[in-house]
């Protein structure tokens, strides 16, 4: 650590490295500003076309760093007023390079975002800017849209509500503004669409993630899942809730470190009982089969009563169908409408609360952030707190993590951590140091980490009479910009519930922006230009004030799990050189101190001789506490590092169905392919009646024969066949193939004639038959896998106990169910096609109905893996297994194989007749 220490000293962090580095750019950029500032309007703007040109003609976008980042410099003065600071252009070098930018509040990262994007857009295949809310993608497109406007590039947003033609047009654009949501849900519902025109993304080329550490480190572990509806079982939730609360301390056991609670023995007991004079359990033990479903969901009910509390994990939102259960995010403390528990525990919230019970859903396609990011050939990020990750986004995302210098030097003065023995004791504290910063019009912010702790705070200050405040919680969650905005008032109190992404400044005196927005909504021409004077007067004024009793001061009523957290809650004071204070409270009754302990913390308080209401406050103290924090990170950093192993099988295999999905939609005739499964399918039921090298009195002609009626839908005379001299398998594959080619060229020709005769000629009406019969298989089985490996990741981990690694058993049985489902695909589109007789009509592409569909995006972590399949669905993928001759390939190798190409296992077969095989 000392030579550590010591080089960095010397040689400098490897963040400063990389500033020194852009250094000469800066130079360069600024030795342009005399020259652009000559330009007109027209001839700056005609500099994005010479730029494109230049790519056309195999320039790189490292040629234009220099001149597009001065050219966009050049445009904000001119149209914004604001010109980019030297870190700002560096932020800028850092994203262009696929790296975080990790710059303080306040440096202006959303301006900062618009070197990049203007430069990555030049190329004409789309950048991409990511944020964490509607109102942040509204605000920032329109506000830094009028710099590409005057560039004379197009831009977009993605929001909630949008039609898929709005969708289609707004990716169209040259930059599109976007939620890490909906472009996430665009990409699953796009490969759920059944022609090309009716997906509306085109391409992951470039995107700067905002708030990176919120979305691909907080909520990299969150699935986003699209599901449809199940059957309703409202009845079996009420029932299992009305027994919980017969639940004793000593029938259950409760873990809050690792957020779970199971039954105890007694407890199993008491519930059969209970259960079988309920008439739920029908007979036998609790763990039989036939009662799995009844144990998932008595869990799901014990995990709601015991495990999540309400105002802190969710909030219970009056609608005029009854209440609404929410969820709150534990990072951000915002209402997360649609969002919704999978196995039965939203349900069984629902029941504990009273309110209308949601039917449950089944997974219809699934991807989490990590690997959805990921599919971007060029990835970035900015946030003002990411150095405490950067191990994990250089080993996830492989992106760098630069600290970019602040524009003035930080004044804001950070106490150690103040440790009390009681919650009440510090928030007494807490309650009388905001008293004394009101009583000087110093404002005040204050972070707590639940909506209840906010509220009981706020009533012991209006005890106190403090004075007026504002609380900010999930409950506010439609006013959070303003109160924010509010925050830097002289005296203000603000009661915020974290503060990650809240996307809005604050600014001592007042947000000038939000208070001319909100103030002259409706006022025009000279009686508005008064009023924005009039506001610029009061803010300039109120600022002096607020200067003068020392800035923001910050308080944190404890201390989150993540570093990252409490440095985004400080963060909020000391922006631009501003003065500002922050101190944090702890005791040791909060839940990190309590779940996560430190190691000899109240001994060590004991020996000093604590007295009521008195705290110690020492640089090693916080040192301890900031360590236990790091282990609860690195923890953490398992855990999703964990989930993305095993999610990584998963989406080597989405990507391969995904890219031959694409590819059957687009093709004109898939009618090879069709004949291929047809063909395949003749192998595979002449393989299970034919043993090899038999005699023709071995083979079982019976079955044979069956198999040919139901997958083929002929009759053939495989008894006779079997009785003539010499005959052998490969001539009864012959004839088969023969025949089913036969009857399947017939139907066609039949199906063409009975068109033409009805008026309705259409040659390839067969053509249109089968992609649409192919890729409605397709999704089906799809649908039925994700259930099923979702069964398998939860099951599998047992396979530990006899010594066998469960990721290696997970991705064996995970290949072999893949291999299973393209089986299932060769059998039900043969048969389908085998059976199935067209009546003359108008043939439309079909468009699959979103309706009934959810959006969710859950964390596993409290059992949010959004897959209510019930085992019927697993039973059928079951059914058939893999190929025996295949061998087994990393699905990785697959992706983007031309189905003509010698296929990567390197058996020497073309791609199509070997892994490529559907």
């Amino acid at each position: 650590m000392a030579f550590g220490s010591l080089a960095r000293r010397i040689f400098g962090s490897p963040s400063d490295r990389s500033v020194k580095r852009f250094q000469s750019n800066v130079a360069a950029i600024n030795a342009l500003e005399p020259e652009l500032e000559k330009l007109g309007d027209e001839a700056l703007r005609a500099r994005t076309a010479e730029f494109r040109a230049s790519l056309e003609n195999g320039g790189s976008l490292d040629d234009l760093i220099v001149p597009a980042f001065a050219t966009v410099r050049e445009a904000s003065k001119r149209v914004l007023g604001m010109r980019h600071f030297d870190v700002q252009l560096i932020g800028g070098m850092v994203m262009n390079e696929s790296g975080i930018a990790e710059m303080r509040t306040g440096e202006g990262k959303t301006l900062v975002a618009t070197l990049p994007m203007y430069l990555n857009a030049l190329t004409g295949k789309g950048a991409h800017l990511v944020t964490v809310n509607d109102y942040l993608v509204k605000r920032d497109a329109a506000w830094m849209g009028q710099i590409y406007n005057f560039l004379g590039l197009s831009w977009g947003v993605i929001v909630h509500g949008m039609t898929d033609v709005e969708r289609k047009e707004a990716y169209g654009a040259d930059i599109t503004y976007g939620t890490n949501n909906e472009l996430g849900f665009d990409y699953l519902r796009d490969n759920m669409k059944y022609t090309r025109a009716q997906m509306v993304q085109r391409g992951h080329a470039f995107a700067i993630v905002d708030e990176v550490d919120s979305i691909l480190i907080d909520e990299a572990r969150t699935p986003l899942i699209i599901s449809g509806p199940s059957d309703d079982r409202s009845d079996l939730y009420l029932k299992l809730d009305a027994i919980i609360p017969i639940i004793g301390e000593d029938d259950f056991e409760l873990d809050e470190k690792q957020r779970s609670v199971t039954f105890t023995d007694q407890g199993i007991e008491k519930l059969e009982a209970r259960l079988t004079e309920e008439g739920l359990l029908k007979s036998g033990s609790l763990y039989d089969v036939e009662n799995v479903a009844l144990v998932h969901h008595a869990n799901s009910a014990l995990r709601a009563h015991k495990l999540f509390r309400k105002d802190k994990d969710y909030i219970v939102r009056q609608t005029p169908e009854g209440g609404e259960v929410v969820i709150i995010d534990e990072f951000s403390g915002r209402m997360m409408p649609g969002r919704r528990y999978s196995e039965g525990l939203h349900q069984a919230l629902e029941a504990k609360e009273g309110a209308k019970i949601q039917p449950e859903n089944q997974t219809l396609a699934s991807i989490t952030f990590q690997n959805y990011f990921r599919l971007y050939k060029k990835l970035s990020g900015m946030t003002g707190t990411a150095a405490t990750e950067a191990e994990e986004f250089a080993d996830i995302y492989k992106l760098d993590v630069v600290t970019v210098p602040t524009n003035v030097a930080v004044l804001r003065k950070d106490d150690e951590d103040a440790i009390f023995r009681t919650a009440a004791e510090k928030f007494d504290a807490i309650a009388e140091l905001i008293k004394e910063c009101h009583g000087r019009g110093q404002p005040v912010l204050v972070g707590t980490t639940s909506i209840e702790k906010s509220e009981m705070l706020a009533e012991l200050l209006r005890a106190k009479n403090v004075g007026s405040m504002n609380v900010l919680n999930a409950r506010h969650h439609e006013q959070e910009a303003f109160i924010v905005a509010d925050a830097g008032l002289p005296g203000a109190i603000t009661i915020a519930t974290n503060m990650a992404g809240r996307g809005t400044d604050i600014q001592l005196g007042g947000n000038l922006e939000m208070r001319i927005e909100r103030e002259t909504v409706e006022l025009e021409g000279e009686a508005r230009e008064a009023k924005i004077a009039d506001i610029k007067k009061t803010i300039a004024s109120d600022k002096a004030k607020a200067l003068v009793a020392g800035g923001l001061m910050v308080i944190g009523t404890e201390r989150h799990e993540s570093r990252r957290i409490d440095n985004q809650l400080r963060g909020r004071s000391g922006r631009q050189g501003d003065p500002g204070h922050s101190a944090f409270f702890l005791s040791l009754q909060d839940d990190l101190m309590r779940i996560f302990p430190v190691d000899s913390m109240d001994s060590m308080l004991g020996k000093l001789g604590l007295e009521q209401g008195e705290s110690i406050t020492h640089p090693w103290v916080t040192k301890a506490i900031e360590r236990a924090q790091g282990k609860v990170e690195s923890r953490n950093f398992d855990i999703r590092k964990n989930i993305l192993k095993y999610d990584d099988v998963m989406n080597d295999q989405r990507k391969v169905i995904f890219e031959q999905r694409i590819e059957m939609m687009d093709a004109e005739d898939i009618s090879e392919t069709v004949i291929e499964m047809r063909h395949d399918v003749v192998d595979n039921i002449i393989s299970k009646a034919i043993p090899p090298r038999s005699y023709p009195e071995q083979w079982n002609v019976e079955q044979l024969e069956a198999a040919a009626k139901t997958y083929l839908n002929i009759d053939v005379p495989v008894k006779d066949w079997a009785a003539e001299e010499g005959i052998d398998p490969e001539v009864v594959t012959e004839r088969l193939i023969a025949a089913v080619d036969a009857a399947a060229a017939a139907k066609e020709e039949r199906t063409i004639t009975n068109m033409a005769a009805a008026g309705q000629s259409n040659p390839t009406v067969m053509r249109q038959v089968e992609k649409s019969i192919l890729l409605q298989s397709i999704d089906g089985l799809w649908r039925e896998h994700l259930v099923t490996l979702d069964h398998l990741s939860k099951v599998v981990g047992w396979r530990g106990i006899a010594q066998r690694d469960p990721l290696t058993e997970y991705k064996q049985e995970a290949y072999e169910l893949f291999q299973g489902l393209l089986a299932n695909l060769r059998e039900l589109v043969t048969t389908q096609l085998s059976h199935i007789e067209l009546q003359p009509r108008v043939s439309t592409p079909p468009v699959p109905d979103l309706s009934r569909l959810r959006e969710t995006h859950i964390d596993p972590l409290t059992g949010e893996n959004d897959a209510d399949g019930g085992d019927t669905i697993a039973d059928s993928l079951g059914a058939v297994g893999s190929d025996p001759s295949l061998k087994p390939i990393d699905p990785k190798l697959l992706e983007g194989v031309s189905r003509n190409a010698p296929c990567p296992c390197g058996s020497g077969k073309k791609f199509k007749h070997c892994h490529g095989a559907f």
